[in-house]
């Protein structure tokens, strides 16, 4: 298999993560930018987006949550990262709604600041972008984050977590419980292994 995208992505590294969790972890990293080599990437994904995982058999799936369902449908409900059913596996979809909604909305204000030219920037807009982000991790933070293996649930807000991190790390204090959660998650080998060292610009 042939993960393409950069660790830098919470959304390529959070299926980065998930196949090493998953036994995966042979996998192959193609760390092309949807930036940097647009025209390759509209090869791999009609889109010219990240992430895409290209099966053993050529097949080239596309988006995280598609990526994600298609490993769980893999390994069976066993060993599946998520719930397969009932109100555990709507719990945990909401969850990760907020995660990666923070994600999307956060992305959207370093999108507006880094990419687009200062004179058209409009400030109301980031404004409410980062309302809207910080008011999922609000609803994060009330919940309780246990030291056990990693869920799709963990994994998904740890990326978002190691996003603040590397991205507003001013922001990321001002929730001590998910500052705790992510002290936890990035010394575990999945998240030591994904670990990125800067941040240029946003790789969507």
């Amino acid at each position: 298999m042939i993960l393409t995208g950069q660790y830098d992505s919470p959304f390529v590294r959070r299926v980065a993560i998930s196949l090493r969790v998953l036994g995966f972890a042979n996998y192959k990293h193609d760390q092309r930018s949807v930036f940097g080599d647009f025209d390759e990437m509209l090869t791999v994904n009609p889109l010219a987006r990240i992430p895409s995982l290209t099966l053993d058999s050529g097949e080239v799936l596309i988006d995280s949550h598609a990526i994600l369902d298609w490993l769980d449908r893999e390994v069976g409900p066993a060993r599946a990262l998520l719930p397969t059913k009932g109100k555990a596996r709507t719990n945990a979809m909401q969850t990760i709604a907020l995660a990666s909604g923070a994600v999307e909305k956060f992305g959207a204000v370093n999108y507006e600041k880094i990419i687009r030219p200062e004179q058209y920037r409009w400030p109301e807009w980031i404004e409410r972008c980062d309302t809207q982000a910080k008011g999922a991790l609000a609803a994060l933070e009330k919940l309780e984050w246990e030291d056990k293996p990693l869920d799709q649930v963990q994994i998904t807000t740890g990326c978002l977590l190691g996003y603040l991190a590397l991205t507003r790390p001013d922001v990321l204090a001002a929730y001590p419980n998910l500052s705790a959660f992510w002290a936890r998650c990035d010394a575990r080998p999945e998240f030591i292994n994904t670990r990125v060292s800067d941040y240029a610009v946003p790789h969507g």
